[in-house]
Formats: C-alpha cells, structure tokens, sequence
C-alpha cells in the first residue's frame, strides 16, 4: 500500500498551522504556516476605525479561510506528496472563539450594517468583555443550584459560550435579531470545508464537536443544554436564541463531520470527499499529540496560556475544575480540563515592557536560588481560570525593593506558573481523580530548559517532554487520521493510531532537584495564601478591576 498522509490545521491566537503528516508512523512530511492578516482585533474596529474597549479582542472570519488556504498549500508543497495520498483532516481552534452568521454561513459581521458593529464580530477566546454576564449566569445557576454547573467546577469561566452571547444580547440587541446561528469558529470551520464555504452551506449538514459544546457551552450528552427555565431566569430573550439558532448534530473529535466539499477542495488545493474530523479545543488536540492513550496523564499544553488535561476512567465533580465531559478528548474517557489564561504572554509581556531578551533574563534567573531572591509572584495577568474560575482577578508581586533587578521578577513569573500548576495536581488528586505522570508540550517546553526545570522542582516530580514540538497540530492529523476509519489507516483502534504517530522523548526527561524541591515547598504554602480567593489580595484585586 502506498504511503497515506493526514492534515492537521492548527487554529491559534495570531496565525494557522498546516502539518501533513504519516499516518503510518507520525513522520511530518511538510508543514505550512500563515499568519492572520488582521491579527487581533483589539483596538479598532477594521471597518470604521472605532476604538474598541479594552477587554474586547476580535477577529476577521475571512482571514481563517484564506490563511488555512494558504498554510495547506505550503504544506503540500514542502510535503512533495499527491492529493490522492490525502485520507483525512483534523481541525483544531482557539476556545472558546464564537461568532454569529447566517444560516447559509456568511459571517454576521461581512453583511452590512454588522460590519459596523464590533460585537457583530468573532470574538476571540480572551475576549474579556463579558465579565457582568458571566456574574449573571453564575449567580442564576447558584440559586436555581442546576446540577449541570458541578461538571464544571461550580463556575461558568468568563471566556465561554453562552457569557458571550448573552453580552451581545445585552450590548448589541441588533445582532442578536439578525443572527441566524451562533457557533464556535472550529465547528464554523468545519462547516465551511464540508459544506462550504459560505454562502454554500446549510444548516442540515452542521456538525458541533462535543468537545468544544461539553467545555464551553455547557452541553452535555444526556442533558443537552440547560432547560428553557434556566435560560428564561437568566434573560428571556436568550430562549428563543437557544431553540433557534444553535442547530447542528453533536460528534465527538475523531468522528466524520463530513467530507471536503469541491469548492472547498479547490480552495485548499487537495480532492474532494476527504473526510473532516469534527472539531477540537486546540489544546485538548495536544493529548494525542502528546503520545497520550491512556488514563492518569495530565497533559499540559504550554503557550500563550496554557491548558492541563487529564482522560480519567473515574468521574468525579470537583470546584475548581474548568470541564469534566464524556468522551471530550478521547473516547472511553471522562476528560478533565483545567487551564492558566497567562502563561506564554505573561513571559512575553514581561520581555517587552523591561525591553530585555528571553535569553538574557533567562541567563540572570538561573543563577537565582528559588523563591528569586525574595520575590513572589501570582500569575493572573489575563485573569484566574483554575482555581478559581474568577476574571475579575489579575497579577501581582510581592517582596519588591530598590534592588529588585529585572531577572528576579522575571524568575518569580515562571515559579509562579508553576506553582499554579501544582495547584492544579493538588485539586486534582485530592478530589479523587490521581494525576500519575505528568508530559509537557507546546512551543514554550522546547524553547525553556529553565521554565521546565523549575516545574519539576515546584510539582516534585517527573516531565516528560512530548517528541514533537507541534503536539497540537500533529494531534489534529491523527483526528483526521481517525475520522478516515482504520481500513485507510491501517491502525486497529484509536490508541494504536495515537501511540504510532506521536510519543515522548526518551533523551530529554527533568527531574526534580531535591534541595529546590524542598525550598518550593515553603513558597508553594507562600503562593496559596496569596492566591485565596477569600483573602485581601484577592479582594483588592477584584476591587481594583470595578474601577
């Protein structure tokens, strides 16, 4: 049999990742990348030069569709194989990142007068601009004690689904009248290769991944949605946009949404009737990217933010975890999400305002013991997920004196990271669902021999490094992979795909060091009391952001 290939497209924050991919052993045959032409959206409005309001971060729908174009081709180019070699596409997208359009596709925000109306547009996972609606759904959920919120952690994040429609409904009541279906951008991705793309499509052939509904919308298998009742407590004008405008049949990654329109097709440069994986949170693609089958893995996907999953055999519904669903990263498995908002933008933030290289303040932090020479850091610049689920909070440091230099508050921001991680294991195993081994991927584990260092000495165990650096791209391809079925794969179950096409490095594992373990200890109880939720700081914090 001749060599068979999936494409794995990677939708992140400011650009679209394409991999061709071996699905007979994992091997990248070629890649491709393109950046968004508007980027994010974040201070004017393209159409009208509006300023935009500091928590609002946007995106241009057009741009996905002519970048992933543009990655594929390059990708195929550099991979030197034929179309007909092609057997599946996986897809995977920032979340939650939402949009209203049509019921034939077409973007809300590319019909006039929407273009002239910012919350008209995608809104883009940290769009932050719905900090009052996700305090409404809470506190409605609270009273009416809905059980659906435990699988959640008791906390509707400000990030998801239903906060940002409800803010639209709220600040922009127009859209809302004129939208016709409401979506996360992977699932709209999808539709437009199956289907599409727009104004082709029909909502008769709109798939919604389970994973992206599970983890930010609130669905769930069994209950679906929550009820009309709670919908109507929470603003009666939403009941009408639940029972209307969210159509589509729900299938888990991994699973055909459809197959490669012609159009589509064409616009990408590979064959018609391909099978499309239905859609995955980019992150949760890490798992399989990773070389991760089996339970008991967290699985930290480390970048701008970074997001901790875990497939556990055991259901338990723990305050404090972002999701628990059914089949959400893998099948056979609960899958437990947790998640830091800032972690590779934190570091990123830092280097620009102290106009310092990464290198540099990396040499100087090094050589500091842990605890940075007595500074402190939380490591809320873009809010709290978990623990806390909380957007109201943000980043701070303790312990800053005259001689403070840079490299120490640099340092304090990785512990910090880190020590927010082991929170996060902590949560985990004393709710009963064991965190066993622990493996890193994403860009940032590859580029900070240091940053992983101080993670095993903060967490006191072992990391292993996932073998590719493109873990979340290479976990897309293998979706495709099993969206083709095992007869164009060859593999006999969806582990025995995973474990043939992604692994971990045997050359590379850290190692906690035994005196920083020890140090890490006291800072870690230090970092805990910083960061309860019911303390001043905390307090302050939320004070502070009211202003």
């Amino acid at each position: 049999m001749s060599a068979r290939y999936s494409i794995g497209f990677d939708y992140g924050t400011e650009s679209v990742r394409a991999l061709v991919v071996d699905v007979a052993n994992g091997r990248v045959a070629g890649r491709g990348a393109q950046k968004y032409p508007h980027g994010v959206i974040d201070e004017t409005l393209p159409t009208t030069g509006e300023k935009l309001p500091a928590d609002y971060a946007l995106q241009h729908p057009r741009d996905w569709l002519t970048s992933v174009a543009a990655a594929c081709k390059e990708a195929m180019k550099s991979a030197r194989v034929s179309a007909d070699d092609v057997i599946g596409i996986g897809v995977d997208f920032t979340a939650c990142t939402m949009l209203p359009c049509l019921r034939d596709g077409t973007p809300l925000c590319m019909v006039h007068p929407f273009d002239e109306i910012a919350l008209a547009w995608p809104k883009l996972w940290k769009h932050h601009g719905a900090k009052a609606e996700t305090d409404r759904i809470n506190q409605v959920a609270n009273q009416r004690r809905e059980k659906w919120l435990s699988r959640f952690g008791g906390v509707i994040g400000l990030e998801w689904f239903f906060p940002k429609l409800l803010e639209t409904l709220n600040h922009a009541p127009r859209v809302t009248t004129a939208a016709e279906v409401w979506l996360e951008a992977g699932d709209w991705l999808v539709w437009q290769l199956v289907d599409g793309p727009f104004p082709e499509c029909s909502t008769s052939n709109l798939v919604r991944s389970t994973c992206q509904a599970g983890y930010k919308a609130m669905w769930s298998p069994t209950g679906g949605y929550p009820s009309a009742d709670f919908f109507a407590a929470v603003n009666p004008k939403l009941v009408p946009i639940v029972q209307h405008c969210l159509p589509g049949a729900h299938r888990s990654p991994g699973t055909a949404a459809g197959v490669l329109s012609a159009t589509s097709a064409k616009m990408l440069g590979l064959r018609a009737g391909v099978p499309v994986s239905a859609s995955i949170i980019d992150a949760h693609a890490g798992v399989p990217g990773a070389g991760v089958a089996d339970a008991g893995t967290l699985v930290m996907v480390m970048g701008t933010s970074s997001c901790h999953m875990l497939n556990s055999k055991i259901e338990r519904l723990i305050p404090g975890v972002a999701g628990v669903v059914e089949d959400g990263i893998l099948p056979g498995f609960f899958g437990y999400e947790t998640g830091q908002a800032s972690v590779g933008d934190a570091f990123a933030w830092f280097v620009d305002a102290f106009k310092l290289s990464h290198e540099v303040l990396s040499g100087q932090a090094e050589k500091l013991p842990p605890g940075a020479g007595g500074v402190i850091a939380l490591d809320w610049l873009n809010s709290c997920r978990t623990p806390h689920m909380d957007g109201n909070l943000s980043g701070a440091f303790v312990g800053i004196t005259l001689s403070t230099k840079p490299a120490q508050l640099y340092r304090a921001l990785l512990e910090a990271t880190a020590m927010g991680v082991r929170w996060i294991v902590d949560l985990l195993n004393d709710g009963g669902v064991p965190v066993k081994k622990l493996v890193a991927s994403g860009g940032l584990p590859a580029r900070s021999p240091l940053l992983m260092q101080i993670y095993a000495d903060v967490l006191n165990r072992e990391i292993k490094i996932a073998e590719s650096d493109e873990s979340v791209a290479l976990g897309s391809a293998i979706l495709g992979a099993l969206a083709a079925g095992k007869k164009s794969t060859g593999h006999p179950s969806p582990a025995a795909a995973i474990r043939a096409m992604a692994r971990q490095r045997e050359d590379l594992i850290y190692t906690p060091n035994r005196a920083a373990a020890k140090a890490y200890e006291k800072l870690y109880q230090h970092y805990r009391s910083l960061g309860d939720t019911r303390g001043s700081v905390a307090q302050i914090m939320r004070a502070m952001r009211s202003h």
